[in-house]
């Protein structure tokens, strides 16, 4: 997995209802495929991304191998006050991609 981008409003209020977006580069093989001797490659696709702002979950997605490659994720938000993102991916080989982002929360 690469660095992730993470797309965040420039600033929001509290109260405010906010989209957030994340995309992540990884091949996502379903294990459906095989390689030129004809042997399958193993399945490796991320199976769990989990949002947290200032501390708790806010977002909890489970995938399978139906997902595409580099998966795009979207997902909107009610601004409680300030706080920091921590945003995590999970894959089938045991890596995890931990990224953070600050919300710039005004009154």
């Amino acid at each position: 997995m690469n660095k992730p981008r993470i797309k965040l409003p420039d600033q929001a209020k509290v109260g405010e209802i906010i989209d957030i977006k994340a995309v992540v580069t990884h091949i996502m093989e379903t294990g459906n495929r095989k390689d030129a001797d004809g042997k399958p490659i193993p399945r490796n696709i991320i199976h769990t991304f989990v949002a947290k702002y200032a501390g708790s979950e806010v977002f909890r997605a489970e995938f399978g191998s139906g997902i595409s490659a580099n998966p795009y994720i979207s997902f909107p938000m009610r601004v409680k006050g300030p706080g920091a993102f921590e945003f995590t991916w999970i894959d089938d080989d045991g890596a995890t991609l931990v990224e953070t982002a600050t919300l710039n929360v005004v009154s």
